[in-house]
């Protein structure tokens, strides 16, 4: 007959499904109850784990974004506190699933509403309906004169760029207008016809401005190249962010999604007027301006510049900036607003008959 075993042995060979744990550990649990005032995990604890979160965003997002049963990972803050309870913070875990979500929502181009908290030097800070914030550059918004009227507005955007390491999450409000609404906006807009546009920002190589097509906004740019008939060393300094300008249209960029526009073209180009000065076989004299690997340029007067060709210049001949050449006229190029010119010689190359 079996000896009699104490009820100590009995419970010391039951297995025991109670946990001790460690501060900062992370465990696996299933949510027991979930209210705005109250969150427990089910962690193998003694008593269930109470979930500690303060921010009103993320502890939105707990309720709208979890569910009692759902299985989750819990990081312990204390593992046991004055009521006997573990503490614990659902924060990883909602991180890591909202960075999962984010970069579906990137794969995926979906388009979110976004919320503009903020203006800021370079664009906006924006939230998302579940609590994502981030940057939307004002390179990627559809501006209009008045910034900071975007400011406690809701617009669409999708999510363009991510990373976890520094929680950066950049938005484009262009990447959000599909082809088809591009398409229907741009429709109104015609080339060759003149427009009004407010300058957002300005670049070494153009300047981005908005412009109105119907009721909504739409983003032109100008090149450093369609500002001004006159050379253009960059459009800095030229204008400023809120300037008004007046410009034409020249086509539609749809990779890009934005209007070219001229500012130039609804002016005559002087250069055709000041060219009839310089007809083929002309002689004239000029001052070194430039000297590249093309060849010398000569400046003529009244913003007409000439190019004595590499391959035109005679052997051993030697030019330095400001010197005074006589030359020939040999072509008149109007698509390059250039005068292709020939050296008089001075004195006969060797070999010369």
């Amino acid at each position: 007959m079996a000896k009699a075993t104490s009820m100590a042995e009995l419970m010391a060979k039951a297995p025991s499904k109670i946990r001790s744990f460690k501060k900062s550990e992370v465990v696996e649990g299933i949510i027991t109850k979930l209210t705005p005032h109250e969150i427990l995990v089910d962690i193998g604890a003694k008593t269930e784990a109470i979930v500690l979160e303060k921010d009103k965003v993320i502890l939105h997002s707990l309720l709208s974004g979890l569910k009692e049963g759902d299985k989750v990972n819990v990081s312990v803050l204390n593992p046991e506190s004055d009521q006997g309870n573990p503490v614990v913070s659902l924060r990883r875990f909602m991180d890591d699933r909202q960075w999962l979500s984010l970069e579906k929502t990137r794969n995926d181009e979906e388009v979110l509403e976004v919320l503009v908290t903020d203006l800021t030097k370079g664009g906006f800070l924006v939230q998302s309906a579940d609590g994502y914030s981030g940057f939307l550059p004002n390179s990627q918004a559809i501006l209009n004169n008045n910034p900071q009227s975007f400011v406690g507005k809701k617009i669409k955007a999708a999510v363009i760029e991510l990373n976890k390491p520094l929680h950066k999450i950049i938005f484009s409000q262009k990447a959000a207008v599909s082809d088809v609404e591009f398409e229907k906006l741009t429709k109104l807009v015609k080339a060759g016809e003149k427009v009004d546009a407010v300058v957002n920002s300005t670049t070494p190589f153009g300047i981005f401005v908005s412009l109105k097509s119907g009721e909504e906004n739409l983003e032109g740019f100008i090149h450093l190249s369609e500002l001004s008939w006159d050379r253009m060393e960059s459009a800095e300094g030229a204008y400023k962010a809120g300037d008004s300008v007046e410009a034409q249209v020249i086509g539609v960029d749809k990779e890009a999604k934005r209007v070219n526009l001229s500012v130039k073209r609804l002016s005559e180009d002087p250069f055709a007027q000041n060219a009839k000065q310089f007809p083929v076989d002309k002689k004239a004299k000029g001052s070194v301006a430039r000297i590249s690997s093309i060849g010398v340029t000569i400046d003529l007067g009244n913003g007409i510049e000439g190019l004595i060709k590499k391959e035109k210049m005679p052997a051993n001949s030697k030019y330095s900036v400001g010197d005074e050449v006589e030359v020939t006229v040999s072509e008149v190029d109007e698509k390059r607003h250039r005068i292709i010119l020939s050296p008089v010689l001075k004195e006969k190359p060797m070999g010369y008959r």
